[in-house]
């Protein structure tokens, strides 16, 4: 379609991307079905003029055959299909198992010879305090451990990610794939397996602790040595996956959370996840560095009992976040220092869309996430939960993506790097469905028309510059302070329904 654009209006453009269906290239490493998705993206760049797709590149498919066996034919054939219908790439490189979590309808495990390594030493799992295993993603106690035929998880990842990059280079320098994004935790976000559905977690339970497999209860008793207490051990009054927190000794009111051992155990539990992100992005920087891409990590948005002084389900999943302590603000130091993108989610909720119990408060989170990783110089990208077709749902996603609204006269102050949707499906396309999404995306492009140079719209994607500096305790203790957050709109000046 011709643009006929406002240069000044163009500014104020938020590209947005549609995630691909889970399964689009199966477990048996087959792209199944192109011609439905073919005509289905037709539809989306011509009629809606979406920029891109994002996409779940699978190490249990790519990687199943055995130790560095890659085989990339099938998603060569899908990018080439994107690439062919003038669309950009978000590839996310997927160490996760898919299924047994919010809206997975296909099962992909982590690779079977993996696999097998648990099954003589099933400590290489996140583990509850009663012992249950979570088989969604390796325990970043292992991280650094050569258990997986001479290889450590950190070395694994960072092995496919660079046989991606080999096997995609032509679509990396064509500027088609445009974000990496590096799972780091189950469902691909930074966090723990807290709130598991595979193990009877029912929103809005607390969730537990996910650091009792033998190898991070050897870390921390070493730590708490190290701290002049060997007498500290992991918490044994946490609860269970669906207790409220006030039925718990640790997240009561003046519970062991505020005591200095429960204190030392969050910042233990919550450091352990940052570096380890720290870690694998950092891999990924030095295998990326130097091309034209960006790099990106997704947090979750734990909404529910936001509202309790303990904010007991974001500190199950490793998010050491409380009214006098940050805990976001050091995740975006941590992906800053990489040059990454934070990618947040439940940017379409509302705090009214749950019951009161839920004390859940997704506007507060969502705003506090943002802000902080702009207060630290980062991009930010996001994403809806959970299905979203109506107005309300939009409208709330378009106040977030612009917090201030639209300006005239340039760039807004405030504004996300893109957003993208969850997920195609033949429901998108039923109905007024697709004519609503038609509006909500043209209004995420400021009511401009689609626009393929992203340097017009001040997104102009450099190549990736090497850290040029070390993440440390202290850079967390520092970021951790709190601050306030900006100020939003109460609504958006870009309604679907407007």
């Amino acid at each position: 379609m011709a643009a006929k654009n406002n240069e000044k209006l163009l500014l104020n453009y938020v590209p947005v991307y549609v995630m691909l269906p889970l399964g689009v290239v199966n477990v048996e490493n087959v792209f199944a079905d192109p011609g439905t998705l073919e005509t289905q993206l037709k539809r989306l760049k011509e009629e809606a003029g979406i920029d891109g797709v994002m996409v779940d590149v699978w190490w249990g498919i790519i990687e199943s055959k055995g130790p560095k066996q890659y085989d990339w034919t099938a998603y060569k054939t899908l990018f080439q299909l994107i690439a062919r219908l003038g669309l950009k790439i978000q590839a996310i490189m997927s160490f996760h198992q898919c299924g047994g979590n919010v809206g997975d309808v296909v099962t992909i495990p982590i690779p079977k010879w993996v696999r097998e390594v648990g099954d003589s030493d099933p400590d290489i799992y996140y583990t509850n305090r009663r012992g249950t295993r979570d088989i969604e993603y390796l325990s970043l106690g292992v991280d650094n451990l050569p258990l997986f035929a001479g290889r450590t998880p950190v070395q694994m990842y960072s092995d496919y990610m660079s046989s991606f990059k080999e096997n995609m280079l032509e679509l990396l320098e064509a500027g088609t794939i445009v974000d990496i994004e590096v799972g780091l935790g189950p469902a691909g976000e930074l966090r723990y397996p807290a709130y598991p559905q595979s193990q009877g977690w029912v929103f809005p339970g607390i969730g537990e602790f996910q650091c009792y497999d033998k190898y991070l209860k050897k870390e921390f008793k070493e730590a708490a040595a190290k701290a002049g207490h060997p007498e500290w051990d992991l918490p044994e009054d946490a609860g269970e996956y669906n207790d409220k927190p006030e039925e718990t000794g640790f997240f009561r009111t003046n519970g062991t959370y505020v005591s200095e051992e429960g204190k030392f155990f969050l910042t233990w539990y919550s450091n352990k996840l940052i570096f380890h992100g720290d870690q694998i992005i950092g891999e990924a920087n030095k295998i990326f560095a130097g091309l034209k891409v960006n790099l990106a990590a997704k947090v979750s948005g734990i909404h529910w009992l936001y509202n309790h002084h303990s904010h007991a389900a974001e500190l199950t999943a490793g998010y050491y976040n409380l009214y006098e302590r940050d805990g976001y603000r050091p995740i975006a130091r941590m992906l800053a220092k990489h040059y990454g993108i934070l990618n947040f989610t439940c940017l379409e909720m509302k705090d009214t869309d749950n019951t009161a119990e839920a004390l859940s408060a997704p506007q507060e989170l969502v705003q506090m996430v943002l802000s902080k990783s702009w207060k630290e110089g980062l991009e930010v990208a996001g994403e809806n939960a959970l299905e979203t077709y109506g107005t309300k749902g939009y409208n709330q996603i378009l106040l977030n993506a612009r917090p201030n609204g639209v300006n005239h006269n340039g760039k807004p102050k405030l504004r996300m790097y893109g957003f993208t949707y969850l997920r195609l499906s033949d429901t998108v396309f039923q109905g007024n469905n697709f004519e609503l999404f038609k509006k909500f995306v043209r209004k995420m492009h400021a009511d401009q028309d689609y626009c393929g140079d992203a340097e017009k719209y001040g997104h102009e994607i450099v190549p990736l510059k090497t850290p040029n500096s070390k993440l440390t305790v202290e850079d967390i203790a520092d970021a951790a302070q709190p601050s306030g957050a900006f100020k939003w709109d109460s609504e958006t000046d870009m309604k679907v329904d407007g």
